[in-house]
């Protein structure tokens, strides 16, 4: 033994060590070939000898690397094949071993059931002793207990199943659309880069100031900071990459984990059913095996003692005529028997054929099951359960429970039927021992047996079989449907986000559109200001009045765009309306949706209830049926629901990806909107502070102009007075000077007044300006701002005027939008009305199915029609999105279009700009493409699989192009991530390296799928053969089975049927060989589609990758070529990864199709030379494994197909994609030089992607929360579930056997290896050979003990049924109660599911607007932090100012004093000019006088001059104080005007800023002023609608008016007839008058009739009161009799219920006396039959006994004679007396002869004897280890035994007819006979096993539980009733206990 494992192990190593030298010389070719690959690369490099040299050293370090990991992989390699080896040996020797094992149970079991036999044999024989005793008085037997059965679990499952690595690809892809989608964002944040490039190197050329200059330096240290900081960021947001890519790769693995050890169980378990279903088998042959070797020994002790019995024969002819008589009817039994087994064959035939159906469905679901185990894992912490379907799978498991009670009904019948046949088989065994004719008869009858029991072994095994699948499938079923909810649940959350992103969309598009046309209006006011401030600065030397007329149109501009604004905001408002009007639809349609969804499910759950009403009552063929039809209309459905969910799947992935490039764009084109917004608000704000400052400083020119003229107006009149001024006039000016210096001091007084006042003014100015200090703040900074700005619009004033016109385009534009919206209202309303109609084709769907299907399940079709329903709304939601996301797409493109046009107007750089819009334009174009190819798909369900192919073409192609070898691109990066310069590598020598690459792995993979088509043909040919060899056996074994049939009917051909039959046993035998081959096949094959199903999720994830290195190519264009070649060379390494694994897995496939063709060949050797010693285990395994083989290789040839074609299409397309190739190398070349400069500012603009990672972390610990809150759900969930399976199994226990065996299933623990499993079978099978020993123990010494309490164990037996009945009931309430438990916390569940749902979507909101109120928060305390250093630059500005004004001041005064002096010094040399003038004068004149002579008036008047001389001089001297005092005043009071002019400055400043404060305030109250208009447009309305109600009250009262007069009217008519009532009343007094006279009269006569009444009245009452007395009388009788009668009502219809239940009873026994009529007939006519047969056994006895009176029959007399010598010396008179007896010899004369003396006789005996006597030997019974010693007892006991021996039978009782079993049920239970209850059966079986606790469980299965005693209350088992009911009467014989043998003998001997 020990060698020839060896020796297996030692040739399965060598197979497993060229497994693994095949796939180290694969690896080895793949090394070799990159390596070749490194070389040329390096060779081809470039020119350069730096380039040369990097390279060169690069390869070389990666080629150790690579040298390094493939060791390591070969040794890990060598180490898994050595394993494997291990392994596989391990599992040979343990599998070996349990074989030994298994053949020792057996052997032990065949020991077992011999010791049973016996064990029974012996009961019955002391039954039959007991029978004998009681037939005196009640004639009632003893039953044997029967043996009990239990079915035996064994905790082992396969170890065979392939357990492939299902990885979580969904959580893989949706990862890499998220780096898909950060990429995009990249290129997006670049472009803008480029833009703002642009507009900066715009502003740097019109730049030239010094201050711009120092502005731009600090700018530029800032970027550098920033981009510090940036990098910095990246660095740790890349740490922060690596760290969830690592935790995502670990859950990956955890998952993989879980899967793996569910398929470990699920393999535990299957194996667990087949050791079940082969150890089932095995006993049952042991059974055949211990019940032929009985016959065979019966047969033997037969044919003995025929020898014996021949000689007693002659004595007892008259028996053997009986007998004959009774050979008779046995033959007669026996053709009737054979007419039965025919019936049972047709029987067997029809289950045969509904096997294979439910296994061929069977199959189907498992393939089924293998699709969907994939798809539930990804979505297994998803799953929320429905209420409705567990009630559809409890629903699915009632009807397989009935199937079960049904083919357990079958196969009870089937094994009554051949108890039937095996008790006549026995009797006749019995009755033809005699005979040597009845022999062959015997035998033909055992085979029939043996034939009969094997069938029924089989059919037992099948339906074990049937049962195990039918619970897998209900497993698989709910699976399939937890499945479908996670599906429909994740639909309708894709929805509900789809709807989000749409109104977000919306919102976005709306506050787009309102910034853009506040822009319009904006602009083209800074438009005419710009010209009207042009025409001031122009006209403004020249003329102030044109600054007016500027105002007035001014103010029309302003009321003209405020119109204009006005119409805006109607028309947004108007929008908003329309766009929350289609928002209210949606919801509208949204509950509406609801409120159908829940009546759909109220209809379901009412039509569940009601199917399962009807359900139990139909018959269970019909329901088995029905379940197949279910089952693969489900598998159907369930497929084209998978493809639509998976074609759902990638068009929501595609869906998402174009919404969230959408968002890109907006929130780019906002952006975008928002700077130009700020840029027009600071250059209106600036124009509008120029316009005002200009304004102000005319005024103040005006104001100084006038001023100075009217000084200057002063000084020439004074100057004018002064030179022409006389003595007179010199004293009018002195006298006016000193009024005016008194007035000048009034005014000075009055002047300080008002200083102190304008000083507390100002206090009180400054604390208001302190006050509006935060807003002057912005505003001054605007001014400096805006300062710039002009100067820009200067030269921008023409542009201006052609941004007009192409605004105007842009009014246009709107307008087309507008249009587009009106067709999207249409489309919407389109999109309702289909809605309807697909809801009516629904209805009338469902009315449809409902009527055709009435029988079907309507629980399953109703949710299939509402799964299929939902998936065609979401089609019809997802079209509708998919349009507006491009009518979204167009106007976004229209907006980008504006934006682009006003950066166009703002730069100088047009063409760069043009270009970038140009590609956005073709990226839109291919986008739309993309969606309207994606709509085709939709609508054309048909064309999806040409279109995928095409895309895989395509994405393929553009991989052939890029997939160089996994060490190229390792060397590539190296290269990139060192030299950052040398960014254009790419060149056409390393194209072509590519293109020879990729044709190489072409020719090895048409290479791999030449070898799979040969392989495959070699295996399809080997299966075609051997399959029409298998086929061709069974028809000739059919053919030779029909013949034997024919021969059998036939009476001479009998010893032949014999031989035959034996054939044909060893032909069933095989056929059950290739039946389990077959079985095992189609699992291999099941294991083979799970891989394939892997493979096709690999081949899933390679499409994947496809599609995101398309995506990354097409980045190309826009990217920087570092970034794309890193993904693309991310993408190449897993495909070329994929494809090794593939190469490997073929190799593996490959190695194993030759090992399993050498194993074939081998066994077919074996087969062919007849030893039939090959193993049925391996040759089953060996087909299964075949026939998966062959379906693998036809889904790989297709497959295989499939990616020829792709390859062809790369082929083709790698062309145009090398020219393509070389426009982008040409485009890189020129981008390269912008590359550099953007990659600087790159940096600045990844804050975007560090807020979208926040939010990833933010919504990670959500779904963390979401998680652990469903964990909590599920772990409430697991504890209910436990409470009820804690109830279930002891209802189960109770109700079914079926479901006992389902608990026990679910029973063992799963462990994690499968030679752990080995080992522990070993374990196990040990430990259970050491019980058989001791149960082989424990028989022996029970057969020395007998059972008589079997009596008191049927009262027993009754009162544990009642006990457990009652227990039923209790549980079963039990169970209802905890069911609703369930139900109530499943609904619970599922309210706290939707609570967290909402209140997680809520956060998700509310964080969001945390999140933006952050980034303005942070904006305001950037603008505030700038705002604050410019205020502080200011501050410091107006310090110097201030201090520069006061030197200034100082300077003027000091000139103003040295001015007053000069001009004092002019006046005083005026004066003395003037009077030497005058001197002058005088001396002429006294000339002249003198000349004249008058002397004496010379001197008068010189004393006159000099007095005169005096008084000027005083006067001059006064007038000189004067003037030094009034230059004095005048200093001081142009000190005071000075200052008066400073504080008038200081007011102007403070007026212009409360000026510009007011404005602000009017721009406040114009925003107010336009809520007001608002409002009174409101009110207008409001007003109309008074007016409405006004006139509608005028026409109330108008109606009321007339209403009025009409009643006028109306009084006045009641007024007349008043009138004349009145007259009427008059009249009537009059007649009153009289009419009372006349009352008075007939008063008189009344009060007479009174009296003459009263006295009738007395009368008549005492009439009526004696009528009354005698009606109340007469209805009290009536009452009473009512009363009676209802009495009589009541027990009527207690008598009808009662005669209804007899009517009932009566039609039970009718049928029961139907049945009994034919028993009685049947038996009258075997009743005369057995008349004829008794008359002419009297008749041959009459004629026997006459014949052989005074004969002796010499044998007897010598056994007699021979028997007295035997005995002892005491009984030696016994035996003297009987033969005195035989002999005829008086009972007087033998007592004479005894009562001599003895040795007389004696001496005369021996004498006569002569001594020869002793050599004959008496013929007995084979002695047993317990007899006791022959010689102990008397030769009459001995005699009698033998004869009770030989008299009662071997085999068991016969069992109870299927009528006995009908009336014991009805009797029994009351209920229908159709259907026996399964209750009693069960409680029956556990009575049996409590009575027998050391019965073998291997010896009888779960269906063998059919009880023999039914439990009734009135009788029993048949031995129990009346002899002459059942069976033919035998004539008892009565012996009392008391009674000795010789008794007995001589009570035989009279009779």
């Amino acid at each position: 033994m020990a060698s020839w494992l060896g020796g297996l192990g030692s040739g399965l190593g060598q197979s497993l060590g060229q497994v693994g030298g095949s796939l180290s010389s694969l690896t080895g070719q793949i090394s070799s070939f990159t390596k070749d690959i490194l070389l040329e690369g390096a060779e081809e490099v470039g020119d350069a000898a730096t380039e040369l040299h990097v390279s060169n050293s690069r390869l070389r370090e990666i080629e150790s690397i690579n040298a390094a990991q493939k060791f390591e992989n070969e040794r890990l390699k060598k180490l898994c094949s050595d394993l494997e080896e291990k392994h596989e040996a391990s599992e040979l020797q343990i599998k070996q071993l349990s074989v030994e094992y298994r053949n020792q149970l057996q052997q032990k079991e065949v020991e077992i059931s011999h010791l049973k036999a016996r064990q029974n044999a012996l009961q019955e024989q002391l039954q039959k002793v007991q029978t004998a005793a009681q037939s005196a008085q009640s004639g009632v037997g003893v039953l044997p207990p029967a043996a009990a059965s239990a079915s035996y679990v064994p905790a082992v499952r396969p170890s065979s199943c392939f357990e492939g690595d299902d990885m979580d690809f969904g959580d893989i892809i949706w990862s890499q659309q998220e780096i898909n989608r950060l990429s995009n964002e990249v290129s997006r944040l670049e472009s803008e880069v480029d833009h703002w490039k642009q507009i900066a190197l715009s502003s740097k050329v019109q730049r030239t100031n010094d201050a711009e200059q120092s502005e731009i330096c600090k700018l530029q240290n800032i970027v550098k900071e920033l981009k510090q900081n940036l990098s910095q960021e990246i660095d740790e947001h890349q740490h922060e990459l690596s760290v969830l890519q690592d935790a995502h790769r670990q859950k990956l693995v955890e998952l993989s984990r879980r899967h793996r050890e569910e398929l470990r169980e699920y393999e535990e378990r299957i194996e667990e059913l087949e050791n079940q279903l082969q150890q089932d088998g095995v006993s049952a042959d042991a059974m055949d095996d211990s019940k032929i070797s009985q016959q065979k020994k019966n047969a033997q002790s037969l044919e003995r003692g025929k020898v014996e019995e021949l000689q007693i024969v002659k004595d007892l002819e008259d028996e053997i005529r009986r007998l004959n008589h009774k050979l008779s009817s046995a033959k007669e039994e026996s053709k009737i028997l054979l007419k039965e087994q025919e019936l049972a064959k047709v029987e067997k035939m029809q289950i045969m054929q509904e096997y294979e159906n439910l296994k061929s469905d069977f199959s189907m679901l498992q393939s089924s099951v293998a699709e969907r185990d994939a798809l539930l894992k990804e979505q297994e912490k998803k799953l929320q359960l429905k209420t409705s379907l567990p009630e559809d799978i409890v629903r699915l498991q009632q009807a397989l429970l009935e199937a079960e009670n049904e083919l357990a009904r079958l196969s009870s019948l089937k094994q009554e039927g051949l108890e039937k046949e095996l008790t006549s088989a026995q009797h006749k065994n019995v009755l033809s021992v005699y005979t040597e004719d009845q022999n062959s008869e015997l035998s033909q009858l055992r085979q029939d047996l043996e034939r009969k029991e094997s069938e029924l072994n089989e059919s037992i095994a099948e339906r074990e079989t049937l049962i195990v699948e039918l619970e897998e499938l209900d497993k698989q079923n709910q699976e399939a449907t937890q499945h479908m909810i996670t599906l429909k649940e994740q639909l309708s959350k894709q929805h509900m986000e789809n709807d989000s992103v749409v109104k977000q969309l919306k919102f976005d598009l709306e506050f787009e559109r309102k910034k853009v046309s506040e822009l319009e209006i904006e602009k083209m006011e800074t438009i005419k200001e710009l010209n009207s401030q042009k025409e001031k600065l122009s006209q403004c030397s020249c003329e102030l009045n044109d600054l007016h007329l500027n105002k007035q149109q001014l103010q029309d501009n302003i009321k003209d765009f405020e119109e204009q604004l006005k119409k805006a905001q109607e028309c947004n408002s108007h929008n908003e309306k329309e766009i929350e009007e289609l928002q209210q639809r949606l919801k509208e349609r949204e509950e509406e949706l609801s409120v159908s969804l829940s009546k759909l499910t109220e209809k379901h759950n009412k039509e569940s209830n009601y199917a399962c009403q009807d359900l139990i009552l139909k018959e269970r063929e019909v329901e088995i049926a029905k379940l197949q039809n279910d089952i693969s209309e489900n598998k159907q459905l369930n497929e084209d629901l998978e493809k639509s969910l998976s074609d759902l799947r990638t068009e929501n992935g595609k869906l998402i990806a174009a919404v969230e490039e959408l968002k890109q764009e907006l929130s780019d084109a906002i952006s975008e909107k928002n700077k130009v917004y700020l840029e027009k608000d600071t250059v209106v704000e600036a124009l509008k502070m120029e316009k005002r400052q200009l304004e102000n400083e005319l005024n103040q020119t005006e104001k100084r102009l006038l001023e100075q003229a009217h000084k200057y107006k002063q000084t020439i009149e004074e100057l004018s007075n002064a030179r022409s001024m006389d003595t007179t006039a010199l004293q009018l000016e002195h006298e006016r000077l000193v009024k005016l210096n008194q007035e000048k001091d009034f005014k000075i007084a009055e002047l300080k007044r008002s200083i102190e006042q304008m000083e507390t003014d100002h206090q009180e100015t400054k604390e208001m300006l302190t006050t509006t200090l935060g807003g002057q703040k912005q505003l001054t900074e605007l001014i400096k701002e805006k300062e710039v700005f002009i100067e820009k619009f200067k030269n921008q004033a023409l542009q201006v005027k052609q941004e007009l016109e192409e605004y105007m385009k842009v009014s246009k534009k709107q307008d087309v939008l507008k249009h587009n919206l009106e067709e999207k209202d249409r489309s919407l309303a389109i999109m309702k009305e289909e809605n309807n109609h697909l809801k009516e084709e629904i209805e009338r769907l469902k009315d449809q199915q409902s009527r055709s299907t009435p029988v079907v399940e309507p629980k399953t079709l109703d949710i299939i029609i509402e799964l299929e329903s939902e998936v065609t709304q979401l089609k019809v939601i997802k079209n509708s999105l998919e349009e507006e996301i491009e009518v979204h797409k167009k106007t976004i493109e229209d907006q980008n279009q504006t934006t682009v046009q006003l950066q166009q107007s703002l730069q100088e750089q047009r063409k760069e700009i043009d270009e970038s819009r140009f590609q956005c334009e073709q990226m839109n174009v291919t986008h739309e493409r993309l969606s309207l190819e994606k709509d085709e798909e939709i609508k054309n369900l048909q064309k999806t699989i040409e279109q995928i192919k095409t895309q895989l073409h395509k994405e393929r192609q553009i991989i052939q192009t890029y997939s160089s070898d996994l060490f190229q691109e390792t060397k590539v990066q190296t290269l990139n991530g060192e030299n950052g310069n040398e960014k254009h590598d790419l060149s056409k020598a390393e194209i072509e390296r590519l293109v020879k690459g990729i044709k190489e792995r072409e020719m090895e993979i048409k290479l791999l799928n030449e070898k799979n088509v040969s392989l495959s043909q070699q295996i399809d040919q080997l299966s075609k053969d051997e399959v029409g060899k298998l086929t061709r056996i069974i028809q000739e074994k059919d053919l030779e089975i029909q013949a034997l049939n024919a021969r059998v009917s036939s009476a001479p051909y009998r010893q032949d049927v014999l031989c035959l039959q034996q054939q044909l046993q060893a032909y069933v035998m095989e056929r059950e060989q290739v039946l389990a081959v077959l079985s095992e096949k189609t699992r291999e094959n099941s294991q083979l589609k799970t891989e394939y199903h892997n493979i096709m999720d690999i081949v899933a994830a390679k499409e994947a990758a496809l599609v995101r290195l398309q995506g990354e190519i097409q980045k190309l264009s826009n990217r920087s070529e570092n970034s794309s070649q890193e993904m693309s060379r991310e993408t190449i390494q897993n495909l070329s990864r994929i494809i090794r694994e593939k190469d490997i897995e073929i190799d593996a496939l490959s190695q194993k199709c030759q090992t399993l063709l050498t194993v074939l060949q081998t066994s077919s050797i074996g087969t062919d030379n007849g030893s039939g010693g090959v193993n049925s285990n391996q040759f089953e395994e060996l087909l299964q494994e075949r026939d998966k083989l062959k379906q693998q290789v036809k889904k790989m040839e297709e497959w295989k197909q499939q990616v020829i074609t792709t390859v062809q299409n790369m082929q083709h397309e790698s062309a145009h994609l090398q020219e393509e190739l070389q426009k982008l190398q040409a485009q890189i070349s020129i981008e390269s030089d912008s590359n550099s400069k953007l990659q600087v500012d790159y940096n600045g603009l990844i804050q975007s992607y560090e807020q979208n990672e926040k939010k990833l972390k933010s919504f990670s610990q959500e779904l963390a929360q979401v998680q652990h809150s469903i964990g909590q759900l599920y772990n409430t969930k697991d504890l209910l579930l436990s409470k009820l399976d804690l109830v279930t199994p002891s209802v189960a226990a109770a109700s079914t056997v079926s479901q006992l065996s389902g608990i026990q299933y679910s029973a063992p623990e799963v462990l994690s290896d499968e030679s752990k499993l080995l080992q522990n079978e070993l374990e196990r099978l040990k430990s259970k050979l050491q019980e058989k020993d001791s149960t082989i123990r424990t028989l022996q010494e029970n057969n020395q003990r007998l059972s008589d309490s079997v009596a008191t164990a049927s009262e027993i037996e009754r009162k544990s049924q009642e006990g457990t009945e009652s227990e039923m009931r209790q549980i079963k309430e039990k169970h209802d109660v905890l069911q609703k438990s369930l139900r109530e916390k499943d609904i619970l569940i599922k309210s706290k599911s939707d609570q967290l749902l909402s209140v997680s979507e809520n956060l998700s909101n509310k964080e969001n607007e945390n999140e933006l109120l952050k980034q303005a928060v942070t904006n305001l305390k950037e603008r505030n932090l700038i705002l604050e250093m410019d205020i502080r630059k200011l501050k410091e500005e107006n310090e110097k100012i201030v201090a520069k004004c006061r030197e200034k001041e100082t300077e003027f005064r000091a000139l103003q004093e040295t001015n007053m002096q000069f001009s004092m010094m002019l006046k005083e040399k005026e004066f003395e000019s003037h009077s030497m003038k005058e001197k002058a004068l005088a001396f002429e004149k006294l000339l002249k006088e003198k000349e004249q002579g008058n002397t004496g008036e010379l001197n008068q008047l010189l004393s006159e001059v000099k007095s005169m001389q005096e008084k000027a001089v005083t006067f001059q001297q006064e007038r000189d104080q004067v003037m030094v005092a009034l230059k004095q005043k005048q200093m001081e009071s142009s000190a005071l005007q000075g200052e008066v002019q400073h504080l008038r400055e200081k007011e102007q400043r403070l007026n212009q800023e409360l000026e510009r404060l007011r404005n602000h305030l009017l721009e406040m109250e114009d925003s107010y002023t336009r809520e007001a208009l608002a409002a009174e447009d409101r009110e207008v309305k409001l007003r109309k609608k008074i007016l409405i109600l006004e006139e509608k009250l005028v026409s109330s009262s108008t109606a009321v008016e007339n209403a009025s007069h009409q009643a006028s009217l109306q009084v006045e008519s009641l007024q007349e007839q008043l009138n004349l009532v009145s007259k009427q009343r008059d009249e009537t007094v009059l007649q009153l008058t009289i009419s009372q006279d006349q009352v008075k009269q007939y008063a008189l006569s009344l009060a007479n009739l009174q009296m003459v009444l009263e006295q009738f009245q007395q009368e008549e009452k005492a009439m009526y009161s004696a009528e009354l007395e005698k009606h109340q009388n007469q209805t009290a009788e009536w009452k009473k009799k009512a009363e009676k009668l209802e009495e009589k009502v009541i027990s009527l219809q207690e008598s009808l219920g009662e005669a209804n239940a007899a009517l009932d009873a009566a039609s039970r026994l009718t049928e029961q006396l139907d049945v009994k009529e034919e028993q009685i007939e049947e038996l009258k006519k075997e009743g005369e039959i057995r008349r004829e047969m008794l008359e002419d056994v009297q008749n041959k006895l009459m004629d026997l006994m006459n014949s052989t009176e005074g004969k002796v029959d010499k044998v007897l007399m010598r056994n007699l004679f021979v028997g007295h010598f035997h005995t002892p010396k005491n009984k030696r008179p016994e035996v003297l007396r009987l033969m005195g007896s035989i002999l005829g010899i008086k009972k007087e004369e033998l007592d004479q002869l005894l009562s001599e003396d003895q040795r007389g006789v004696t001496s005369w005996v021996t004498g006569w004897l002569g001594g020869g006597a002793g050599s004959k030997s008496v013929p007995s019974t084979p002695l047993r280890p317990t007899h006791q010693n022959i010689f102990n007892s008397s030769f009459s006991e001995l005699f009698v035994k033998f004869l009770e021996t030989e008299s009662c039978p071997s085999i068991p009782p016969p069992k109870l007819s299927v009528h006995d079993m009908k009336l014991l049920g009805a009797a029994g239970t009351g209920k229908t006979s159709s259907t026996p209850s399964n209750s009693q059966m069960q409680d029956s079986a556990a009575s049996a096993m409590s009575r027998r606790p050391d019965a073998n469980p291997f010896l009888a299965r779960r269906s063998a539980a059919v009880p023999l005693i039914m439990p009734t209350s009135n009788s029993g088992h048949l031995l129990m009733k009346p002899i002459s009911d059942a069976l033919p009467t035998f004539t008892p014989l009565p012996v009392s206990p008391d009674a000795s043998a010789g008794a007995v003998l001589k009570d035989l001997l009279k009779q």
